[in-house]
């Protein structure tokens, strides 16, 4: 690979969407534009206060020793926030599993993500009735099943009618690195030969665990789209007014049957992969250092500043934030200690020889690993 590659297009060929600059000023796109007033400003703000409120809790309850694992979100509050918003409640969203802010916008209560990372269950909320799927894990899976979703909603005849009420679409999340895998390029080839309504929503906070986006690819995300033939879009990920109006245009554009689109998110990830992740072993500080400067939140609060909102906007936002804590920790305290087997138990309606045979395993490897109480007691003797 030649040294001089950059993968964030310095040429501008794919210039990004941008309506709040880092700065808190509001500036004009010839396409795109967002047309909420300061109350919706101030509604957004306070979905990405409490958004990183959520992930500060539960990156201190792991540490704590109350969660297995948390997938930081910090950085890309602006990108899952405005993108979140911008659905309908007919639309379904496949997260993989950091999506912590679009949980937040579809009604899921923060406490219901804590299950998985404390490993005592496989997801704690009806995808349903919240039209927000269970957290993927498996890398790019969710691509897949987001494009048969859409598929279906056209063969049921829930796109293109011109009812704002019923038209639906579908948006798929995922990272930089989930686009290396096969089953993201086969997604986009079946998305876009039968012209389902499915918004791929990339994030691209420019690691895939340690690898840089310039070790996974030698062009800009974006570009992929145009080789399956459909168009990409790229946005400031930091930016929740262009995240808000990009999504918004794209899922339209489904709904009316117009087939997908590709949004790459460009973003950062100010913190680690995992809780069990050192990203300083891989990245300069002075890379963050200058990230913070781009940082989603604080862009909107000079924003709302200079309009004149008033401190005890913020005053009663920290207290909800302080709530939102509150009710976090009880119910990651309240939880139960995880008992693995039982989940296997939970895989399919009806379990299978195979699940059986797994479960045996384990039982018999768990079980191997208690100490023996004769032993133990003689062993204090």
């Amino acid at each position: 690979m030649p040294d001089t590659y950059v993968a964030d297009d310095p040429a501008g060929v794919f210039p990004l969407v941008q309506l709040l600059t880092p700065e808190g000023q509001r500036v004009a796109h010839p396409e795109f534009s967002y047309d909420g007033d300061d109350d919706s400003i101030r509604d957004l703000y306070r979905d990405l206060f409490l958004m990183r409120r959520i992930d500060f809790e539960a990156h201190a309850l792991q540490r704590h020793g109350e969660l297995g694992l948390w997938a930081p979100a910090q950085g890309q509050e602006a990108a899952q926030i405005g993108s979140g918003r911008a659905l309908r409640p007919q639309d379904f969203a496949f997260p993989t599993y950091r999506e912590h802010g679009v949980a937040l916008c579809r009604g899921v209560d923060p406490a219901l993500l804590l299950g998985l990372f404390r490993g005592v269950e496989l997801g704690g909320w009806d995808p349903a009735e919240h039209g927000f799927a269970l957290y993927s894990i498996v890398i790019g899976a969710q691509t897949l099943h987001a494009t048969g979703y859409a598929m279906g909603l056209t063969l049921d005849g829930e796109v293109g009618r011109g009812d704002p009420e019923r038209d639906a679409a579908v948006i798929a999340y995922f990272g930089d690195g989930a686009t290396s895998q096969g089953s993201v390029n086969e997604a986009f080839d079946w998305a876009a030969v039968f012209n389902a309504p499915v918004v791929f929503f990339c994030q691209n906070n420019q690691y895939a665990i340690s690898a840089s986006t310039d070790r996974q690819t030698r062009g800009p995300i974006v570009q992929r789209a145009g080789g399956f033939g459909f168009r990409g879009i790229r946005v400031d990920g930091n930016d929740v007014l262009a995240c808000h109006a990009v999504t918004s245009a794209a899922m339209q554009k489904a709904r009316d049957g117009e087939g997908p689109t590709l949004i790459e998110a460009y973003t950062y990830r100010m913190g680690a992969h995992t809780t069990s992740d050192d990203p300083t072993r891989y990245r300069e500080a002075a890379e963050v250092e200058t990230w913070k400067l781009k940082d989603p939140i604080e862009r909107v609060k000079r924003y709302l500043l200079v309009q004149g909102t008033p401190a005890e906007f913020f005053e009663r936002l920290e207290a909800e934030a302080e709530e939102l804590g509150t009710h976090l920790r009880a119910a990651c305290k309240a939880l139960p200690e995880p008992d693995l087997a039982a989940l296997f138990d939970a895989v399919y309606v009806e379990g299978t020889p195979e699940l059986a045979e797994q479960k045996a395993q384990y039982i018999a490897f768990r079980d191997s690993l208690e100490p023996d109480t004769d032993d133990a007691e003689g062993s204090h003797a």
